[in-house]
């Protein structure tokens, strides 16, 4: 087979187009890249439960019970003078002497030989005068705590200190023990790792990111900015204070799975967010990969998926969405004395974060809602985008908006959006810089779809926001149901490879994309396929993060035109200073290819290959990228069902 490469039609590439998707599903953010080692650490978790338009969020004491097991130890939840009103909620621990409290910790604490973890906390005691102990155990041997007087004043004392581990742990317990019989009362949990990135981010996820060299992490959400009602949305404003300030809100994927079988209540009916990592952090997290900032802000919907609740357009309730978003670009951007500029400063970066790029909305579409009086009304999606767009480009006229057009593609809603769009962009170059395409389907439409923005109007830029390839039969399907590494094979991550040739050759259409989602906590995903699976001390970086990976890595200042003869091989190609990247995605059988074009000599193989139904797992990475020395100038054997880039130099 031959593979011609010419400058026939040659592109530029806007940068790196291959970036990030973070949203707080799989216990992505609590549970996973919030380094917070401790579950439900203030107490204000809720047991939600609900269908569509009716949900109940009701106070619980989860993730803490008696330790030791079985132990008499008396608690309740109370919220009457609190340490904070914004989080009113407090746990009430009456014990004997040597009992306390244990927390649930997700699967447990993991603890590594010789680093230290910050441990603080508040108790107030009316009348127990003795010490406390606050540590980790394993079967009721102390591996490391420290021992605490409290004060019977009647007021609310932080504690804190650092834990040093003596050796690895794994599922040891987090405990709060009374010295003497008494009642305290606890609040405001933390226990950091020391190496938590920028004392916030875990570390090895954070490592697995940087590795990618993203372009962009667009945050945070998804669904997750939506809400399943509006009072349950995501509040940037919210998360700009310090953490014990930031008001707990329920995750709205803890309704996921959700039915008439389970009495509308899933196993995730606690999952919650304590906002630690909040937009200030994001933006931290953003200067730290070295990629732009893409915030998502809410259009005054709730999720379409979940409710039919929307602020009227022309209500004054839609003004303070509207004043949000531009709130969030002067935190980001403005300058130290203007109002959310000043709060910027305030939490330690005096220097603007130099937003671009801003989100509208997340996946809604036009329809028509019946109100609960029977009135059948639009929800209006595009004058809402029409005014966003007005009043942000009026005030930041180089703001960089990302549009909409809905949760598919190909379908009514996604066509009608468009045909907005491209008319809006005709009045108005700048309406929107992209709009955001979103799609979870079978291997063989990628492949079938190669070709899907070949055809595009060239005025009408693509976010590609959320995709990934969904096996629907064999032990992918089932994996994917039940929540599993296994949802990441092999067929799922070529058949993307295969696409992405697709989105790389048609650089002048697709800007940007990013894979979605990105985190899963083992034992805790509510969605699959996922980037990166992880548990309380290890990461498993799937095929797919890997075939992200060598995308990113390997781009180009330059699209060149790269046409193979024959069919079922598909390639796109780059170049850069003298380099030429030709990546070529073989789902078949074993080919051998000889290349032709003005490319110097190969000099690199970097290659994927494997059966359809593998897949890595922490006990085997049988997909990660290995390097194959060329035998030829111009010409190699393309094994079955493999991913390669071939690099040449001139």
């Amino acid at each position: 087979m031959k593979i011609k490469i010419t400058q026939e039609g040659k592109l530029p590439v806007s940068g790196r187009p291959v970036g990030l998707f973070l949203e707080d599903l799989n216990y992505a953010l609590d549970g996973g890249l919030y380094a917070e080692m401790l579950e439900n650490r203030n107490f204000e978790a809720k047991d939600v439960h609900g269908e569509k338009g009716h949900y109940t969020a009701d106070d619980c004491v989860y993730a803490w019970t008696p330790y030791p097991e079985g132990a008499n130890v008396e608690t309740k939840l109370k919220s009457d003078r609190p340490l904070y009103r914004v989080n009113p909620h407090y746990l009430r621990v009456k014990a004997e002497a040597g009992k306390g409290v244990r927390n649930k910790a997700y699967d447990g604490i993991f603890l590594a030989k010789g680093m230290k973890y910050f441990l603080s906390f508040y108790v107030r005691s009316f009348d127990y005068k003795g010490k406390i102990l606050a540590g980790v155990f394993r079967d009721g041997t102390l591996l490391t705590g420290k021992r605490f007087k409290i004060k019977a004043d009647g007021k609310w004392h932080r504690f804190s200190c650092k834990l040093k581990a003596k050796g690895d742990a794994e599922r040891a317990d987090f405990c709060l023990l009374l010295e003497r019989a008494g009642t305290v009362h606890i609040d405001c949990f933390s226990l950091m790792p020391e190496n938590a990135i920028k004392g916030v981010f875990r570390r090895d996820l954070v490592e697995l990111l940087k590795d990618l060299k993203p372009a962009f992490l667009r945050f945070p959400g998804g669904c997750l900015v939506e809400g399943n009602t509006l009072e349950n949305r995501y509040n940037w404003k919210d998360t700009v204070t310090s953490p014990e300030m930031r008001k707990f809100n329920w995750n709205r994927w803890a309704l996921h799975g959700a039915n008439a079988e389970n009495g509308y209540r899933s196993r995730f009916s606690h999952y919650g967010q304590t906002l630690g990592v909040g937009f200030y952090e994001y933006f931290l997290l953003c200067e730290f990969l070295g990629c732009k900032p893409l915030p998502v802000v809410n259009l005054g919907m709730a999720c379409q998926f979940m409710s039919t609740e929307f602020v009227p357009v022309d209500s004054p309730e839609f003004e303070n969405y509207i004043q949000d978003a531009l709130d969030l670009v002067e935190f980001a951007n403005g300058a130290e004395d203007s109002e959310w500029g000043s709060v910027r400063a305030e939490m330690g970066h005096p220097e603007p974060f130099g937003l671009e790029l801003l989100g509208l909305g997340n996946e809604q579409w036009e329809e028509e809602v019946t109100l609960s009086d029977g009135r059948k009304v639009s929800n209006d999606l595009f004058r809402r985008i029409e005014r966003f767009e007005e009043r942000l480009h009026e005030k930041y006229p180089s703001l960089k908006l990302i549009g909409t057009v809905g949760p598919g593609v190909l379908t009514p809603d996604y066509e009608r959006a468009w045909e907005f769009t491209l008319r809006k962009l005709s009045e108005k170059e700048n309406f929107v810089f992209a709009s955001d395409e979103h799609f979870y389907l079978p291997p063989q439409w990628f492949y079938e779809h190669i070709d899907l923005y070949d055809g595009y109007p060239r005025e009408g830029k693509v976010f590609v926001g959320e995709y990934a390839a969904h096996c629907e039969s064999g032990a992918a399907a089932k994996a994917r149901e039940t929540g599993d590494p296994a949802a990441n094979c092999w067929e799922a991550a070529l058949a993307e490879a295969a696409f992405m040739t697709g989105m790389e050759r048609n650089c002048d259409v697709v800007l940007m994309s990013s894979y979605a989602p990105l985190f899963a906590r083992v034992g805790y995903a509510q969605w699959s396929p996922d980037l990166i699976w992880f548990d309380g001390n290890r990461v498993l970086p799937t095929a797919n993060y890997y075939v992200q990976k060598l995308f990113s890595l390997y781009a180009g200042n330059y699209v060149l035109h790269a046409e193979a003869e024959g069919e079922d091989v598909y390639v796109s190609a780059s170049e850069r200073e003298g380099l030429t990247f030709l990546k070529v995605v073989n789902p078949g059988g074993e080919v051998d290819v000889q290349v032709e074009g003005d490319l110097g000599s190969l000099t690199r193989i970097i290659r994927m290959q494997g059966e359809f139904e593998d897949y890595n797992s922490f006990d085997s990475q049988k997909l990660v990228p290995y390097e194959e020395a060329p035998l030829s100038a111009r010409s190699c054997t393309l094994p079955p069902h493999s991913f390669s880039v071939l690099v040449f130099r001139k």
